[in-house]
């Protein structure tokens, strides 16, 4: 997008939760707010949160569409500065809590999984730049904009990145098919949980740094959707942490 004739880098985002996010994790500038003539009934819950200084546009519900090639937009369109993503990987006396998705390339179960990590207090998310859904309007949407709060670094590679984690202490717990009933294992920090993508799994490489676990269900020959196991699993890990140290 253009500025009085420069070029603003940034991204698009929409609908009420996205922009209300952004707002309050303040990490990101809102450039431009895009809404209707005939203001939603949500407007007053954004209009309380942008600093005065941000232009409003008012546009047709059409023009809103169009912006977001169809996407839901509840009445809202924001032109935003580009995701923070972190530069480097995470430290694990900060950072005790880790996800690491290795190829999840549906947006949809992307964003889906942010908003479970960032319930249940994960302290970082680690994507990986090839072969994965990236983080976009739609991603964020699916997350309810709660990835605006999260730090997400994204890897050049799963198996690098697992390799280093290692070294740096972490325990990584991988899930998958073949490996340890996931509701008995003990989960010590510094922990990462490896999510694969939704057809392949996780890498072949990626194994050999950590232990393998599985979540029960009825027969073998069903799965749980990547975003539904991913969940499940967050939410018990992160349970499993806080009985052990408590």
């Amino acid at each position: 997008m253009s500025k009085k004739g420069k070029t603003v880098q940034g991204d698009l985002i929409f609908g009420i939760h996205p922009i209300i996010e952004l707002l309050k994790a303040k990490r990101r500038k809102l450039i431009t707010l895009y809404t209707t003539k005939i203001k939603p009934k949500a407007f007053s819950k954004i209009e309380e949160l942008i600093p005065k200084h941000v232009p409003i546009q008012y546009v047709s519900r059409d023009v809103l569409t169009k912006m977001v090639n169809g996407g839901d937009h509840q009445g809202f369109v924001a032109w935003v500065q580009a995701f923070p993503f972190r530069k480097k990987v995470f430290d694990p006396q900060k950072h005790t809590f880790l996800l690491m998705l290795d190829g999840i390339q549906d947006v949809g179960n992307l964003g889906a999984i942010l908003r479970s990590a960032y319930c249940v207090g994960v302290d970082g998310i680690i994507i990986t730049k090839k072969q994965s859904a990236p983080l976009n309007s739609t991603t964020i949407k699916a997350s309810a904009g709660l990835a605006e709060h999260l730090e997400i670094y994204v890897s050049p590679s799963a198996q690098a990145t697992a390799q280093e984690l290692k070294q740096a202490g972490y325990n990584l717990n991988l899930a998958s098919f073949d490996g340890k009933d996931a509701t008995i294992v003990q989960y010590d920090k510094p922990v990462c949980l490896v999510i694969g993508g939704e057809g392949a799994g996780i890498s072949p490489a990626v194994y050999k740094y950590g232990q393998q676990v599985t979540l029960p269900q009825r027969t073998a020959d069903i799965s749980y959707n990547a975003s539904v196991a991913a969940g499940i699993l967050l939410f018990l890990v992160s349970q499993k942490i806080k009985q052990s140290y408590a």
